[in-house]
């Protein structure tokens, strides 16, 4: 078991996800939700043309990778960190048969060539959920190198001035500040908390921090807005993901 002093690294976020339920939460999701309505009209309009060669980050067991395949996208390379979720995606795959190409990867250091890719989704939060702004910088940076000139760069984040939790980030501030925080967080943003399925740890951003984190990549930040201004989600949906904040980045030409 990990002691409660140290500081939360990309191997406690590997031992969450390859938890059994958190699989099967996944594999669920895959099996029965599929596309979010808004991750679909974004998806259509970013991405218009069926033969752009897409690549997925995070994964996961395959929730977007397969429905982009049933939208018609046939070029679709979808990586995740977790040996555990390529394993479930790629048993799915077999029952279904597609020719989406699950590869393990780590999106901080990407073994593809420059420019390999029309588009890039990072869905659910999958950046936030790498530990440490200077390794979210590096997978931002990567997606900018292997994205063609004109290219653009899809991905969800949470947001850290949502109404909601505006209570919470203030007495977390007053925490940090008398160094009373959490000893096992990296930054002030971060939350690594138990739950149902084991400890999960998420990086809840200040957005003109990843706004300037996206420009200093090189991106252009074309838009950024919550999910419930363009799509009222399901029930499924809303159980299964809180609300978020959709990016629209681009690699110049």
């Amino acid at each position: 078991m990990r002691e409660s002093n140290e500081v939360v690294d990309r191997d406690a976020v590997l031992r969450y996800f390859a938890g059994k339920e958190v699989l099967s939460h996944y594999e669920e999701a895959t099996l029965k939700m599929g596309l979010w309505k808004s991750e679909e009209l974004i998806f259509r309009k970013e991405f218009p043309k069926p033969e752009s060669k897409l690549l997925e980050l995070g994964c996961g067991t395959g929730r977007i990778a397969f429905a982009l395949y049933s939208m018609g996208y046939c070029d679709i390379v979808a990586s995740d960190f977790s040996s555990s979720m390529i394993r479930k995606a790629k048993e799915i795959n077999r029952n279904r048969s597609t020719p989406i190409r699950f590869e393990k990867e780590d999106a901080t250091k990407l073994s593809y060539e420059d420019g390999s890719f029309d588009g890039i989704i990072f869905g659910f939060n999958g950046l936030m959920q790498i530990p440490g702004r200077l390794h979210r910088l590096q997978a931002i940076s990567e997606a900018y190198r292997v994205l063609v000139e004109g290219g653009k760069f899809v991905f969800t984040s949470h947001d850290r001035f949502l109404p909601k939790w505006k209570k919470f980030w203030v007495k977390e501030r007053q925490r940090w500040r008398q160094g009373k925080q959490n000893p096992e967080l990296l930054e002030f943003g971060d939350r690594y908390e138990q739950t149902e399925r084991g400890k999960l740890y998420l990086h809840v951003p200040e957005i003109e921090d990843l706004r300037n984190d996206l420009r200093n990549a090189g991106f252009l930040v074309l838009r950024d807005f919550l999910r419930s201004k363009i799509a009222n989600e399901s029930t499924l949906v809303n159980q299964f993901s809180d609300e978020c904040r959709f990016w629209i980045c681009q690699k110049p030409n």
